[in-house]
C-alpha cells in the first residue's frame, strides 16, 4: 500500500512539474574541436586474386613478401538474424556478420550504436596471428556495429589492411576500427579463399599490402565540445592524460585507448594522441605525438617538459607487458646504474633486447610534429620529468622504480636524490603553486608542504581528508595564464579509458586546494526552465532530456544532521538510480545508490577507504563554503557510447565530484530535503 501511495505521489508531482514555465536565460555557447580525421584512399593496383559471384572460390600462391596484405570487398550489408560468413580464408581470416547481444559491451562496445529497433548487427573480421607467446595462434578482432554507418544496410566498400604493425578496418574510406598485432598470419604456399556471393559482389587480395593515403580536406571536420569528449568511434576512449602550457598554448596529450586496455591481446597498445588550444574555445587535434611503429611498442604515461628550449614529452616503454624483463634492455640499464651510480644513455635501436624504460620525443616546431629520439635515459616505465622552480631537471619515477631523481641532461646521468619519496606507483606529478609544493598520484596519494620547507617535510593530505581527488583518474595539473591552474584526467567507462574531463583548481591562503568548473568549457545548453522556487517536501520532476545542466541553491540550516539529495532516476525507477547527497554542516558529500523512499546510506571517503578513482559510489569530506547559502551545479551527460551517464557536480564553487553510472539514462529528478533548504531549481538541456 505504501508503494502505491509513493508511486501516486511521484506521478502527481511529475505532472505538476511539467507545467512549470520556461525560463528566459540565454543559451550557453560551447567549444569546438577541429579534427585531424579524414577519409583514406588506396591506390589501384593489380590484385593477386579476385573473387566474384561467378567465381566465389579460388586458390592463390602467397607472394614472397607476405608481411603485409590488403583485402578489398564490395559488400551488400544486411542485418541478418543469424550469423553469416562474408569471407573465409581457412586458418587465416574470417569475416562475419552477426547479431550482438545489446547488453554485452565487452571488448568492442558494439551496443554503442544500436539500430532503431534496439538490435545490434555487427560486421567483424578475425585474423589468426602466431607469435612465440601464442604458438597455437590467436584471433585478433576488428569490427563495427553496422548502425554507426550512415546507411547501415546496402552496398559498402570494405577494406582490411594488415601492415605488420596495424590491423585496420575501413568502410567507405573511413577508418572505423584497428588493433595492433603481436605476430603474423601463417600463410600456406597455396591458400584457398571463398566469399558468400549473395553478400559480396567483388573481393580482391593484395601482397604486399597497399598502404593507405590520407585525403587532405580543405575544411577540417569538427566535434562539438571538449568537456566529456571521447575520440570518434564505438570503442575508442581517452586514457591517461598529460598536460602542458607553453607559449600561450595549452596542450593535452592522452593515451589513446581502444577496448579498455584490451588491444594488442590485452597489452594495451596505448600511445599519445595530442590536442591543444590557445583560447579554450577552439581546440585543435594534431597528429599522434608518439605513434606505434613496431610490434613491441606499447607506451606508458609520462609528462611534457621543456629542455634546451625545446618542447618534449617523456613516456615509458611498457615492453614488459609483452616480453619478460630478461628479454628487454632493462637488465643492461640497471647494471649500468648499479656500476656508475647514475643512469646511462642508450640508443635503443643499437643495443640488444627489446627496448624498455624511459624515453622521450621532441617537437620540431614547438607545437606538434614530435619525433622519437630513441634514447633510453632511465629504467622506470612511467617517467614524470619536469623542471622545478629552481631550474633543476627532475623526475619522479613510477612503475619499475620510485623516488625523486635529478640530472643535468635528459639523456642519462640521472641520480637518485630521494629514494623513498614519492613511493612509486602510478603517475605522480609535481607542481608549485604560490608558497606551496604539491605531489599528486594517479589514483591516491597527495602530499604538500610549504615551498620553503625541506623536501622531507611533505605531508600526506589523504590521511587527514584534505585531498582533492574527485573521480578523475591519473589527473594532470598545469598552470596556465593569469596564475590559473587546471586539473585534467579521464573518467573510467570502459576499463582503462573513458571521457576527458577538465576542471579548474582553486587555492586557499593556507594552501588547501579545491576544484571548480572551468567556465570556458562548460557544455553548451538550451534555454533554462524553472522547476521550483523552493522545495519544501520531496518533489519529482521530468528532466525532459537525458543530458542537462541542473542548478539550485542550498540553505544549510544549523542541524549537524541536515542534508539534501538529488536523486537521478531512469525509466525503471530505482534500478541504477544515483543519488547526489550533500550534508552542509557535516561538510560531506557523496554519490550513492538511489532510493525513492529514503536517503542513501553513508559512503566512504578516500581517507576512510573509499575509492574515488572508480568514479561510482564514494564520499568527499571537509567541504568549503557550505556553512552559508551556496549553489550546486550538476551536469548529467548521457551517450549510447557511454552506456550510461556521467555526472559532474560542483559544490559551492569550491569542490567537484564526478561519477559514471552504467545503464542509467535519466528521465526524472527527485529532490529531497532533510532540515536543509533547496531553492531556485533550474534545468537546461545540453545542446550536444
Amino acid at each position: 500500500m505504501k508503494k502505491k501511495i509513493a508511486n501516486y505521489t511521484l506521478s502527481l508531482v511529475t505532472l505538476v512539474s511539467s507545467l512549470l514555465f520556461i525560463g528566459c536565460a540565454e543559451k550557453r555557447k560551447g567549444t569546438q574541436l577541429l579534427l585531424a580525421a579524414s577519409p583514406w584512399k588506396f591506390a589501384e593496383m593489380p590484385a593477386l586474386s579476385t573473387l566474384s559471384p561467378e567465381k566465389h572460390k579460388a586458390t592463390f600462391r602467397t607472394a614472397s613478401d607476405s608481411s603485409s596484405f590488403t583485402i578489398k570487398l564490395k559488400v551488400n550489408l544486411k542485418a541478418q538474424k543469424h550469423a553469416r560468413s562474408v569471407l573465409n580464408i581457412p586458418g587465416i581470416l574470417k569475416i562475419m556478420t552477426f547479431q550482438q547481444n545489446p547488453a554485452d559491451r565487452k571488448l568492442q562496445n558494439y551496443p554503442a550504436y544500436p539500430m532503431p529497433d534496439g538490435t545490434v548487427p555487427v560486421l567483424e573480421a578475425a585474423l589468426r596471428l602466431y607469435s612465440p607467446a601464442e604458438p597455437q595462434g590467436k584471433d585478433m578482432l576488428v569490427g563495427i556495429p553496422m548502425a554507426m554507418l550512415e546507411k547501415p544496410e546496402g552496398a559498402h566498400e570494405v577494406v582490411l589492411h594488415f601492415s605488420g604493425v596495424r590491423w585496420t578496418l575501413y568502410v567507405d574510406n573511413e577508418l572505423l576500427d584497428n588493433d595492433f598485432p603481436l605476430g603474423y598470419p601463417k600463410w600456406e604456399k597455396q591458400n584457398t579463399w571463398e566469399i558468400d556471393s549473395s553478400l559480396v559482389s567483388k573481393a580482391e587480395i593484395f601482397f604486399p599490402g597497399i598502404e593507405p593515403q590520407k585525403v587532405v580536406l580543405k575544411t577540417p571536420r569538427t566535434s562539438a565540445e571538449i568537456q566529456y569528449w571521447t575520440p570518434a568511434g564505438h570503442n575508442s576512449w581517452v586514457g591517461d592524460v598529460a598536460t602542458f602550457y607553453h607559449q600561450g598554448r595549452y596542450h593535452i596529450f592522452y593515451l589513446f585507448d581502444r577496448r579498455g586496455h584490451a588491444s594488442k591481446f590485452g597489452k594495451g597498445a596505448h600511445y599519445f594522441e595530442h590536442l591543444s588550444t590557445t583560447d579554450f574555445k577552439t581546440w585543435t587535434e594534431h597528429d599522434a605525438a608518439t605513434p606505434i611503429e613496431q610490434q613491441w611498442e606499447t607506451f606508458g604515461t609520462g609528462t611534457p617538459f621543456l629542455f634546451d628550449n625545446k618542447l618534449c614529452i617523456s613516456y615509458g616503454l611498457h615492453t614488459t607487458r609483452i616480453y619478460p624483463k630478461e628479454q628487454t634492455s632493462l637488465p643492461l640499464q640497471w647494471d649500468y646504474y648499479n656500476k656508475h651510480g647514475v643512469t646511462g644513455s642508450f640508443r635503443y635501436d643499437t643495443i640488444p633486447g627489446y627496448p624498455a624504460g624511459s624515453t622521450y620525443s621532441i617537437s620540431e616546431d614547438g607545437i606538434s610534429k614530435f619525433k622519437k629520439t630513441k634514447v633510453l635515459f632511465h629504467p622506470c616505465e612511467n617517467p614524470s620529468v619536469y623542471t622545478d622552480p629552481e631550474g633543476r631537471l627532475r623526475m619522479l619515477a613510477n612503475y619499475g622504480a620510485k623516488g625523486t631523481w635529478e640530472s643535468k641532461s635528459i639523456d642519462g646521468g640521472w641520480r637518485s636524490v630521494n629514494q623513498e619519496f614519492p613511493p612509486g606507483g602510478d603517475c605522480t606529478f609535481f607542481f608549485r603553486w604560490g608558497n606551496y609544493d604539491y605531489v599528486i598520484g594517479g589514483f591516491t596519494g597527495f602530499w604538500s608542504k610549504p615551498a620553503s620547507a625541506p623536501e622531507d617535510k611533505f605531508v600526506d593530505g589523504v590521511k587527514v581528508g584534505l585531498d582533492f581527488y574527485n573521480g578523475m583518474n591519473v589527473p594532470a595539473v598545469t598552470e596556465i595564464n593569469d596564475g590559473r591552474f587546471l586539473l585534467a584526467g579521464w573518467i573510467p567507462m570502459a576499463g582503462w579509458g573513458g571521457s576527458l574531463t577538465i576542471h579548474e583548481m582553486i587555492q586557499s591562503p593556507e594552501g588547501r586546494i579545491g576544484t571548480k568548473w572551468m567556465e570556458e568549457i562548460v557544455p553548451a545548453t538550451q534555454k533554462e526552465r524553472s522547476l521550483a522556487t523552493e522545495i519544501k517536501e520531496s518533489s519529482t520532476f521530468v528532466t525532459g532530456s537525458s543530458s542537462f545542466l541542473l542548478t539550485f541553491d542550498v540553505e544549510p540550516g544549523t542541524d549537524l544532521n541536515g542534508k539534501m539529495a538529488a536523486l537521478l532516476l531512469g525509466a525503471n525507477a530505482e534500478d541504477q538510480a544515483c543519488e547526489v547527497q550533500i550534508s552542509p554542516s557535516a561538510k560531506k558529500a557523496q554519490y550513492g545508490n538511489g532510493q525513492i523512499g529514503n536517503f542513501s546510506g553513508a559512503e566512504k571517503s578516500l581517507r576512510e577507504g573509499g575509492s574515488t578513482s572508480a568514479a561510482r559510489n564514494y564520499a568527499i569530506e571537509n567541504l568549503a563554503g557550505t556553512d552559508k547559502p551556496f549553489k550546486v551545479r550538476m551536469i548529467v551527460k548521457y551517450e549510447d557510447k557511454f552506456g550510461g551517464s556521467q555526472i559532474d557536480t560542483e559544490i559551492a564553487g569550491q569542490r567537484t565530484m564526478i561519477a559514471f553510472r552504467p545503464n542509467l539514462k535519466v528521465e526524472k529528478l527527485l529532490l529531497r530535503s532533510g532540515k536543509t533548504g533547496i531553492k531556485n531549481v533550474r534545468i537546461a538541456a545540453l545542446k550536444n
